[in-house]
Order: C-alpha cells, then sequence, then structure tokens
C-alpha cells in the first residue's frame, strides 16, 4: 500500500473527529498520497461521502481538517459529498469521482 503509516493515522485520526458530529459513508485518501507519488510538501487529500451535507457540517469539516494540519505539520485538504450526491447526481460519475473510487484508499 503505497499510503505512509503517518498519512493513515492522520486520516483516521481526521475521520475520527468527524464521527463525533456526523455519519460517515466512505472516506478515502486519494491523489498523490493515495499513488504513492506525493512530494514532501503535497497535501492529504481526503474524500468524504457523508449523510448529508449543508453549510454548518462543512465549516465543521473544514474546522476539524485544519485543527489536524496545525497538529501534524501535513496540510489536509478535504472533498465532500451526500448521500444524495453519491446515489441521485451526475457528480457520482464524474471523473474525479471514478478517479477517487478506483485509487482511493479507505480508511
Amino acid at each position: 500500500m503505497p499510503v505512509s503509516s503517518k498519512d493513515m493515522w492522520v486520516a483516521q485520526e481526521l475521520k475520527n473527529k468527524i464521527l463525533q458530529f456526523t455519519r460517515v459513508i466512505d472516506f478515502r485518501i486519494f491523489g498523490s498520497r493515495a499513488r504513492g507519488d506525493a512530494e514532501e510538501f503535497s497535501d492529504l487529500d481526503i474524500f468524504m461521502e457523508l449523510e448529508s451535507v449543508d453549510g454548518e457540517l462543512k465549516k465543521k469539516v473544514k474546522n476539524a481538517a485544519w485543527e489536524m494540519t496545525m497538529e501534524t505539520g501535513v496540510l489536509v485538504t478535504t472533498l465532500l459529498f451526500s448521500r444524495h450526491d453519491m446515489e441521485n447526481s451526475p457528480l457520482r460519475s464524474s471523473p474525479i469521482v471514478r478517479v477517487i473510487m478506483e485509487e482511493g484508499v479507505s480508511v
């Protein structure tokens, strides 16, 4: 598995923080850190499928990701989709989602 143990730990800690305030359906590391071709300062891209997503939840997730960045020195970026988006909207077949499903590493 190309994902480093530190990246997996950071992602798991973020997931634990998020589980305190919402239900997580899918949670994956994607991008260069999932492929194993990250550089020293590459960000840690996290895909999340959540039960529902609204402005308040986006803010909570962004704050949790920022806390993890500050605690670990790893820049964490997030991409959020609701269950509805993944099941019923054109987003589910978008190129980025397709790549995440193929290359992403589940946490």
